[in-house]
């Protein structure tokens, strides 16, 4: 029989050592992360909520049980992969663009979902308004500041009058994108010419559509756009058509230029959501996020390339020339 003054030594001991661990790490945690593809801007979201969560001291295969699925670009496969998630019922789901956070939305009404690289959220019906949801849905937004790119295409090329613009027409964000570039474009001075791709098969000929109609390619952070890239780069050099870019990512594929986000700071920044929620904050109560800061990527080869050559001015005021 052991003695009660050791078994009091053992109970104060456990209780010392409970004390030690951290009430959100207590109880191992679960996350599952969704992307409707894989492509750059897409893949440094996914890895920067990896590096965040693991920053707060959730760590896979330690205290988090985490999970990636990427739809291939296929919105029945986005539908799939949501219902498999919710069925796991785990701790948080993350939606990366807007056509996976829609399916994991529509498939929960329970589970907290942070989506993210998300343009509109109210556009895309994921919450009503930009404020708290009071639902399970909150997150972090990539909305575009199209003024300021109206205002790149200018300095990209100054007497640039039509300028053409690739986007999936069933991808709420890039309707929304174009109808407020349809706003925009005429105060800017210019002329919106839409080229419809229904599938990232249909984006290289949907930028041949735009040769003999544009002075500049206008690419959006639309996935089926930037997931097929290249084939508007082959056509703008081909035609002399410069490229620019919301993605800065696009920069290193071929754009011209680029003013976008740093989407391994959203990821991040989309974490740190995750991670409140975790530490058993409703997501109801945390309202859907932009980031601040923009960045500008120019490429002088890619410029040369499509027929122009950029300024001096614009190449001082680049956070990265690309080379």
């Amino acid at each position: 029989m052991q003695h009660p003054f050791l078994r009091a030594r053992r109970t104060v001991l456990a209780l010392a050592l409970a004390a030690c661990v951290p009430l959100a790490h207590a109880a191992q945690k679960s996350v599952a992360v969704t992307a409707i593809v894989e492509h750059q801007a897409l893949d440094a979201v996914r890895d920067g909520v990896r590096d965040e969560l693991k920053a707060a001291g959730y760590e896979p295969g330690k205290n988090l049980q985490y999970e990636y699925q990427s739809a291939q670009g296929n919105t029945g496969t986005a539908a799939q992969i949501a219902r498999k998630y919710v069925g796991a019922r785990p701790d948080a789901i993350v939606a990366i663009a807007t056509p996976s956070a829609q399916a994991v939305v529509a498939a929960t009404k329970d589970i907290p979902v942070v989506y993210s690289a998300v343009t509109d959220p109210v556009a895309a019906k994921l919450v009503k308004t930009w404020d708290a949801s009071g639902t399970n849905v909150t997150g972090v937004s990539d909305m575009s500041p199209l003024p300021k790119h109206l205002e790149l295409i200018r300095k990209v090329v100054p007497g640039a009058k039509r300028v053409g613009v690739i986007y999936s027409p069933g991808e709420a964000n890039s309707v929304a994108i174009v109808e407020a570039l349809k706003k925009a474009a005429p105060e800017a001075g210019l002329v919106l010419v839409e080229a419809p791709a229904a599938r990232s098969v249909d984006v290289a000929s949907a930028a041949q559509s735009l040769v003999g109609k544009v002075d500049v390619i206008y690419a959006p952070t639309d996935n089926n756009v930037m997931s097929a890239f290249e084939g508007i780069v082959k056509v703008a050099q081909a035609s002399k058509i410069p490229v620019v870019a919301a993605d800065t990512d696009a920069v290193k594929r071929g754009a011209v230029a680029a003013l976008g986000l740093n989407y391994y700071d959203i990821g991040r920044q989309t974490g740190k959501v995750v991670v409140r929620i975790l530490n058993g904050e409703a997501p109801g109560k945390i309202a859907s996020q932009t980031s601040p800061s923009f960045e500008l990527f120019v490429n002088p080869a890619a410029a040369q390339k499509q027929g122009i050559a950029l300024s001096d001015e614009l190449l001082k005021t680049a956070k990265v020339v690309v080379r």
